[in-house]
């Protein structure tokens, strides 16, 4: 297994370079995705999460309210704090059982986890950075997902900036310019993808 690591900040474009390398038949370990299996009704972590902050985060079908999650964790930094220790273990658990299953395989894994950066917790063999200005974040967030632009800045805040990021590349997809001008630095990426996996 080649294990590369796959990051940017909210508004990135991550989940677009996330999917093109999914379509070019690289396994995707996406932390999202995990969090939101593990949050999903009968979920060990969605049983804690009420247990801790009440059943005011659940929707009247039973379901996880994220925006009232939000609400709280936001602008309360040792609420924020409590909801990552409820969370960030069991996730954990279940991302390290993933790469396990694919240890002994000669696959292009992907591990797209948002805060990979800070959390250093993963030993890749690399890591690919989704860079984008973060002014074009803003408006895409706002534009594209409803955030209102207050919100948008407050959440990047709570991630390594930009320079943190670039810092720690191993490959850097700029995303500042056209849907084409993606796709094109996500085929240069995969090439550089694919010599890695070859020199192994």
């Amino acid at each position: 297994m080649l294990l590369l690591g796959l990051t940017g900040g909210i508004g990135s474009g991550k989940s677009t370079v996330s999917a093109e390398f999914a379509r070019r038949g690289a396994i995707v370990i996406d932390a999202d995705l995990v969090v939101r299996e593990l949050q999903s009704p009968g979920g060990a972590v969605l049983a804690a999460m009420v247990e801790h902050f009440g059943d005011g985060i659940l929707a009247e079908d039973g379901t996880l309210n994220r925006q009232a999650v939000a609400d709280i964790v936001f602008n309360d930094p040792e609420q924020l704090k409590a909801l990552n220790a409820i969370v960030h273990p069991k996730v954990g658990e279940e991302i390290d059982g993933r790469i396990e299953a694919q240890r002994e395989t000669d696959n292009v894994v992907i591990l797209d986890v948002p805060l990979l950066v800070e959390s250093k917790a993963y030993e890749t063999e690399g890591i690919i950075v989704v860079d984008t200005d973060p002014e074009i974040a803003v408006q895409r967030l706002v534009e594209f997902r409803g955030f209102n632009a207050d919100d948008a800045r407050a959440r990047m805040k709570l991630q390594a900036t930009r320079e943190e990021r670039r810092a720690v590349a191993a490959f850097i997809v700029p995303n500042d310019g056209t849907q084409e001008d993606l796709m094109a630095h996500i085929e240069e990426c995969w090439t550089w993808i694919q010599s890695k996996r070859n020199a192994d």
